[in-house]
């Protein structure tokens, strides 16, 4: 249900005659929740700024509804039942989008983030459109709750691992979407950790994120308003980046690697004037020493031996990284089986086997023999395949 606040029911606290974001097609979405101690403090301190607001009242049952009828010009979402965060958040997004905005800043109605952060939003919009900005909070600062810093640094390490991107603060709501960019996107989370699935997905699309520092309070303890429920919302955000983190290590981090790869290094170190065999050369043995078991020290000896075959060092270290994590069990396990060849013993991956020192002494020689001839068959094929693609594509441009 979807209504307008009438210019009759207003409440006294108009918008500020400077509005901040009209320019910008931005618009700000508060979801609240049994929040009416604190909802007026958040709305008169958005109104300061700007009247673009949306209020998405997610089945409260205190006193936000008659807060929310003192006010105009607010575009207000009822839901009769609680549905939970992130589904009051996909749907302010679909309907803002609808009505034509093409970004939304997310601020909290429990009196944690200071409205007045707002300009610095917009300042960071203007330098970096079409990007999802964080606002960034102090977590070292006195006052900070004991599980809120738990979670927090906890966020921040499976946001790093999903996506290999590090950011200051990964839980808060303080966000700015570019939500024309998201608009096509189904999201399959409606509570707390739909802002986990939000932020990687987005990152997964290659959208640009970023942050800036705002402001936090955290109220004394005894006065402290929460919703979320430590064990059955912790145990939905553990399950959420189980699902991530597998999902990341055998697609997306990949395919957002070699679509980066392909896009801003392939093209410049194959357009460039050495011939097809020096390039598929480089090619190959980049291959070959991403391969090799000399693991911490693969680069470094690759570009060495590149300088000192006078290979192309650009094309080999980028050609080296095919051992990124997401490989390095391929690679291990390949090496491993091809190693059977070349042992008098070989081993079997058996899980139900009883590990011994010298078993695992007899896998690791294994895997050793298993990984040379695996890096120079690679290597070869690498340089081969590089070789044909640059002989058409050559020769097609001459035509």
């Amino acid at each position: 249900m979807i209504r307008f606040i009438q210019k009759s029911e207003a409440y006294s606290v108009k918008a500020s005659r400077t509005d901040i974001f009209s320019d910008l097609n931005c618009c700000i979405i508060v979801p609240t929740y049994n929040n009416a101690g604190t909802l007026r403090n958040v709305l008169d301190g958005i109104l300061r700024h700007t009247s673009h607001v949306i209020v998405v009242n997610d089945g409260s049952t205190d006193q936000t509804k008659d807060i929310l009828h003192l006010y105009k010009d607010i575009k207000v979402i009822e839901n009769k039942i609680n549905r939970g965060k992130g589904h009051a958040l996909k749907k302010s997004f679909r309907i803002a989008s609808e009505t034509g905005y093409e970004y939304a800043i997310t601020i909290d109605s429990d009196g944690q983030h200071d409205p007045d952060d707002l300009p610095k939003f917009r300042s960071a919009l203007k330098e970096n459109p079409e990007t999802l900005i964080i606002g960034a909070r102090n977590m070292d600062q006195q006052g900070i709750p004991g599980k809120s810093s738990f979670g927090h640094k906890f966020s921040n390490f499976w946001f790093l691992v999903e996506t290999g991107i590090k950011l200051p603060d990964t839980q808060t709501g303080y966000r700015l979407y570019p939500i024309k960019r998201i608009s096509g996107m189904l999201f399959f989370t409606n509570k707390f950790e739909f802002e986990i699935e939000v932020l990687v997905r987005t990152a997964w699309k290659g959208i640009p994120v970023t942050s800036i520092p705002v402001n936090v309070y955290y109220p004394p303890a005894g006065k402290r308003i929460s919703h979320f429920r430590p064990f059955r919302d912790f145990a939905r955000v553990s399950i959420l980046n189980s699902v991530l983190v597998l999902l990341a290590f055998l697609y997306f981090r990949p395919i957002l690697y070699f679509k980066d790869f392909n896009l801003k290094k392939l093209k410049k170190l194959l357009g460039s004037g050495e011939s097809s065999l020096k390039l598929s050369m480089a090619t190959g043995f980049g291959v070959f020493m991403g391969i090799i078991p000399i693991w911490g020290f693969q680069m470094i000896t690759a570009a060495f031996l590149a300088h000192i075959f006078r290979l192309n060092k650009a094309l080999v270290l980028v050609a080296s990284n095919i051992s990124i994590p997401p490989m390095m069990p391929v690679i291990i396990y390949l090496s491993f089986v091809m190693g059977r060849i070349f042992v008098a013993n070989p081993v079997y991956i058996a899980f139900n086997k009883h590990i011994t020192l010298e078993s695992a002494k007899i896998s690791f020689i294994q895997y050793i023999y298993g990984s040379i001839p695996l890096a120079i068959s690679a290597g070869l094929l690498a340089a081969i395949f590089t070789y044909i693609f640059l002989y058409f594509r050559r020769n097609g441009r001459k035509k």
